[in-house]
């Protein structure tokens, strides 16, 4: 399994960056700590994704670490994703690494080639490039379909999973709770041979959707309950937007993940809180394929952050959808939308948007960020770039009486004001030093006629 357009991947950066001091979190110190000890170092690369066998004829990864952004194709990306964008994009460029950009393209559903492409542009737009070349394909979770059925059958066959044709409720009540542990589907007991007849069939569209599941078979009393036999496969009739119709069953996300990450050699595989529970399945899983030779070791592990809740913004993308869907908004680029397309048709900066990832910084525990700190993060980075103007909103009239004879008749008075206010000599009237550039300035005239702001004249103050 290899991706030959993309060959040679060389990291984005060869050292951790001297000059700057970036501010220390928690992510920043597992790195560090893992760089020290070596924990990834005797990792090989095999110039694409593959398993245990491809990366084995592979020569050591350039890449001191691995990280990925792996939004699903399913509408625009907002301005959480941008903090997600900067952070796996920033880590990999700050210690010599590549970041990944993938696609978990496994609900074929509700995704799109509009949202791929949209995406694509936007992690463009940031500055960010991925895969360790540049306009190198991005990665796509349908691109390992094989290997995951391959996973499936090996997992089967290793006594790991079997084949449950209970109904969903059933499965719901069987589960248990927080307080009452699950109980035993009455098919877990089934042979390999059976299980792995039955999931082919499955495969081979022998069923109707929801007719059976694939389960992990783990432990059904176990006080997490994504451990208690987790669905991993489903049978789901739809045309995929890059597959097509080869498949009829589709691996659920949380069995695609882990394998994504380990297939690509990730080594620091960071997302948001809400995945913390589903940790020890991700580990689960990767010892078992480990131990059956399918995936390389050591393998990729999971830290997880605190999404970034904004005031007055909205970051749920299904929520997003509906006011677009409903034509609240002009469309997903509208510029009252948080969306990364929103926010850059609105004039925010990707140079803001870094500035701001990086002032918020990355914890464990959910907080609320205001506002103005995105918009004094744009301020901030335009002070020095965007040319000052003039303009009066709600105009009067001003004539001057007696201009005709203190100027002359008609004459029209230059004058002139920095562009750049606050910009290094921008104050100044004087000329710049020797060996510098002039402050940049904008020319205008004054004449007997000129417009005032009306709040500055009021007969009744």
């Amino acid at each position: 399994m290899s991706h030959p357009k993309n060959t040679q991947i060389e990291p984005l950066a060869s050292a951790v960056a001297t000059d700057v001091v970036k501010p220390s979190n928690f992510l920043r110190q597992i790195i560090e700590s893992d760089l020290a000890h070596g924990s990834y170092a005797s990792r090989k690369w095999g110039g694409s994704p593959g398993d245990a066998a491809h990366h084995a004829k592979g020569q050591p990864d350039p890449a001191k670490i691995r990280t990925r952004f792996p939004p699903e194709p399913n509408g625009y990306l907002h301005i959480g994703h941008a903090k997600s964008i900067c952070l796996n994009f920033g880590l990999a460029r700050d210690y010599g690494g590549v970041c990944h950009l993938r696609f978990d393209d496994t609900n074929p559903e509700k995704e799109d080639t509009e949202y791929v492409n949209s995406i694509i542009d936007s992690v463009k737009w940031l500055g960010f490039e991925w895969n360790g070349a540049p306009d190198a394909a991005p990665y796509q979770a349908s691109d390992y379909f094989d290997f995951m059925y391959r996973a499936a059958e090996y997992l089967i066959e290793a006594g790991h999973a079997y084949v449950d044709e209970q109904t969903a409720e059933q499965m719901r009540v069987n589960r248990g709770d927080f307080g009452k542990p699950g109980i035993n589907s009455p098919y877990r007991s089934r042979t390999p041979a059976d299980n792995l007849a039955r999931f082919r069939q499955m495969r081979d569209g022998l069923y109707e959707d929801g007719a059976m599941v694939l389960r992990a078979k783990i432990d059904m009393a176990s006080p997490n309950i994504n451990l208690r036999d987790p669905a991993i496969y489903r049978i789901r009739r739809a045309t995929h937007h890059n597959t097509g119709d080869k498949w009829c069953i589709y691996p659920m996300y949380t069995y695609a993940h882990p394998i994504e990450d380990a297939l690509e050699q990730i080594t620091h595989s960071i997302c948001t809180l809400e995945f913390e529970d589903q940790r020890p399945f991700y580990d689960w899983l990767m010892a078992r394929l480990i131990e059956g030779g399918l995936l390389a070791s050591p393998p990729p592990h999971q830290y997880e952050f605190a999404r970034l809740n904004l005031t007055y913004v909205i970051t749920s993308k299904r929520k997003l959808a509906q006011l677009v869907y409903d034509h609240k908004v002009s469309g997903w680029d509208d510029p009252r939308m948080p969306t990364i397309v929103g926010l850059r048709r609105r004039g925010y900066t990707p140079a803001a948007l870094q500035m701001f990832a990086e002032r918020i910084g990355v914890t464990k525990s959910d907080s609320w960020i205001d506002y103005s700190t995105l918009e004094g993060c744009l301020r901030e980075d335009l002070e020095l770039k965007a040319h000052r103007g003039m303009a009066v909103l709600n105009p009067v009239k001003l004539v001057m009486t007696n201009w005709d004879e203190v100027m002359g008749a008609g004459h029209l008075e230059p004058c002139s004001q920095p562009a750049l206010p606050h910009a290094p000599h921008g104050a100044s009237s004087g000329a710049a030093p020797e060996g510098t550039e002039p402050p940049p300035a904008r020319q205008f005239t004054i004449g007997k006629e000129v417009w005032i702001d009306r709040e500055d004249f009021e007969e009744v103050p």
